[in-house]
C-alpha cells in the first residue's frame, strides 16, 4: 500500500513537472537570445524525457475522444443558449423555498434507486436505512417536501446501477461524453439505462390512476431534469483551464472509483 502511495505521488509529481515545463516552453526568450545567439535547440527530444510506461493520473481511457470532444462542445452550446436559459428562468419565477420543496421530493423518489442498489450490493444496513428514510420523509416529510429522516440521523446511502456493477467487478470500458447528460463510461450509461427503466416503471405505477399519464409524466420528466440541472453548480469553459476536457474527465473518472470503493 505504502509503495502504490510512493509511486501515485510520483506520478503526479513528474505530471506537474511536465507541464511546468511545457509552460516554460512557451515563456518569451530572453533578450540576449533574441539580440543574437537566438533560440538554443533542444539536445534531446521530448519523448526522452516522457517515460511512456508510466500511467499518469490524467490518463484515460478514452478510445473514442474524437467523438467525446465533439459532444462536449455540443453539451456546452445547448446548455448554454437552451437549458441554462430554462433553468433560470424557473429559478427567477420559483421561491427558493419552493425549490427546495420540490428538489426534495425528487430526492425522496431517487430512494427507490438507492434502495434497489443496496439491496443488490447485499449492503443490508444502507437498504434498511434507505427504506426508513423514504417511509419517514414520505410520511411525516410530505412526500420528501422536508427531511425529518436526516434529522433523526438516517443518512442518505446514493447507489445506482454503475456502481452495483462496478462492486462486482465490470470495468468502466471506454469514456464517453453522453448529450446532454455529460461524462459517462460504457459502464456507467448501462447503468443509467437501467435506473431509468425501474423509475419509469415506478412512475408508471405511480401514476395508473391519474388521468392524461402520458402528460403528467411529461411534465414530472421535465421538471426533474430542471431541477437536477439547477442543482449542479458547474459551467462549460468557466475553469480557465485550456484543458478542461481533461481534468473533467479525470475528475469524473476518479470520483466514480470512489464512488464504488465506498
Amino acid at each position: 500500500m505504502k509503495i502504490q502511495k510512493m509511486n501515485s505521488m510520483k506520478n503526479v509529481l513528474v505530471l506537474g513537472l511536465l507541464l511546468t515545463f511545457l509552460s516554460g516552453c512557451g515563456a518569451k526568450q530572453p533578450a540576449e537570445q533574441e539580440a543574437g545567439m537566438g533560440i538554443i535547440p533542444p539536445t534531446k527530444p521530448v519523448s526522452e524525457f516522457v517515460q511512456s510506461d508510466i500511467v499518469y493520473p490524467i490518463d484515460a481511457y478514452d478510445p473514442w475522444e474524437g467523438f467525446n470532444r465533439n459532444m462536449y462542445v455540443f453539451n456546452f452550446y445547448f446548455d448554454k443558449y437552451l437549458f441554462l436559459p430554462v433553468v433560470g428562468g424557473y429559478a427567477w419565477i420559483m421561491p427558493d423555498y419552493c425549490e427546495d420543496r420540490i428538489s426534495g421530493i425528487f430526492k425522496n423518489f431517487g430512494e427507490i434507486r438507492n434502495f434497489m442498489n443496496n439491496l443488490l450490493q447485499l449492503k443490508f444496513k444502507a437498504t434498511a436505512v434507505t427504506t426508513g428514510r423514504f417511509l419517514v420523509n414520505s410520511t411525516v416529510g410530505l412526500l420528501g417536501m422536508y427531511d425529518p429522516a436526516s434529522h433523526w440521523g438516517m443518512a442518505r446511502y446514493k447507489e445506482d446501477f454503475g456502481q452495483t456493477l462496478g462492486h462486482y467487478g465490470v470495468g468502466a470500458g471506454p469514456y464517453l461524453v453522453l448529450p446532454i447528460m455529460g461524462p459517462s463510461t460504457l459502464r456507467d450509461t448501462t447503468g443509467l439505462a437501467v435506473d431509468a427503466v425501474v423509475r419509469s416503471e415506478v412512475l408508471d405505477w405511480a401514476l395508473d390512476d391519474v388521468d392524461n399519464k402520458s402528460n403528467v409524466r411529461t411534465a414530472i420528466d421535465v421538471m426533474a431534469a430542471i431541477d437536477a440541472r439547477h442543482r449542479v453548480g458547474f459551467r462549460y469553459y468557466q475553469s480557465g483551464s485550456p484543458f478542461e476536457y481533461d481534468v473533467v474527465r479525470m475528475l469524473f473518472l476518479e470520483k466514480r472509483k470512489m464512488d464504488i470503493a465506498k
